[in-house]
């Protein structure tokens, strides 16, 4: 077996509209309905499923919280104007910008907390200075 790529991953919400606004409000994402009702966020080829605490679809996580996310985005967005979006929007910048290595290489990252204080990492990979 050789695993391709990531194509959704899950988030347990406390609430999913206030989850669907702040990842469409502040991070471009775009909200989608499927499946009779479920909610979902779209961005490039992935997306992210959205359970709502206590309404968890099955089968699902052992242990589905919310705010136990932790994960990475990536953009093309310099990072300067990643970090001015996010002041625009209110949303402060937890730590960063800071050196990373992703799967791909070395990026420079800012982490950011979603209304469910998921952690959310959004990276741009560069190329560090040679000689």
């Amino acid at each position: 077996m050789q695993i391709d790529r990531l194509d959704h991953l899950v988030l347990t919400v406390a609430d999913i509209e206030v989850t669907v606004d702040f990842y469409t409000r502040v991070l471009g994402m775009r909200a989608e309905t499927f499946d009779g009702g479920r909610r979902a966020l779209v961005f490039g080829r992935q997306k992210i499923n959205l359970h709502q605490v206590g309404r968890e679809f099955s089968p699902r996580a052992a242990s589905a919280t919310a705010g136990s996310g932790d994960f990475c985005l990536i953009t093309e967005t310099p990072l300067d104007q990643v970090r001015a979006e996010l002041a625009a929007a209110g949303v402060a910048v937890e730590h960063g910008p800071v050196p990373k290595v992703g799967a791909l290489g070395p990026m420079r990252s800012v982490y950011v907390r979603d209304p469910d204080a998921n952690l959310v990492e959004i990276a741009v990979y560069w190329a560090p200075p040679t000689g």
